[in-house]
């Protein structure tokens, strides 16, 4: 069974920085993208940032491009977001998602990007930015 944990979200302040993390366990971790997306209060699920654990591959979003890193500890199986410069329209709730790369479709970044495809989720790390 998968299972993906999330930590690290916290209040901050507008301009800060924090380190998510997305711990895993339940599948061989090179044969599955990761993903970030947000969500705040009451509004959908949007894609900020994703990796491909075979080649290294990465997208972001347009919006955290510049400000956002995504990275990955295989021996810890954790995958890592570096979020810097947090803007007062970025609080919400973080999520971790994975699929195995042999389920989904690769867009032609090679990294899936959008949330349908995706299959299983974390619970969520809640960030909050103070102006």
């Amino acid at each position: 069974e998968v299972q993906l944990v999330e930590s690290g979200g916290d209040l901050v302040q507008a301009g800060g920085s924090l380190r998510l993390s997305c711990t895993t366990h339940g599948f061989i971790f090179d044969t599955y993208a990761i993903g970030w997306f947000r969500q705040a209060s009451g509004k959908g699920r949007e894609g900020v940032s994703a990796i491909n654990n075979a080649d290294g591959r990465t997208w972001y979003d347009f919006s955290v491009r510049g400000r956002f890193t995504i990275s990955t500890d295989k021996d810890k199986r954790t995958v890592y977001l570096q979020v810097t410069g947090l803007k007062p329209e970025a609080p919400g709730v973080y999520y971790c998602t994975a699929v195995s790369l042999m389920k989904t479709f690769l867009s032609p970044l090679g990294v899936p990007t959008n949330s349908f495809n995706y299959d299983s989720w974390g619970q969520g790390t809640q960030v909050t930015v103070s102006s």
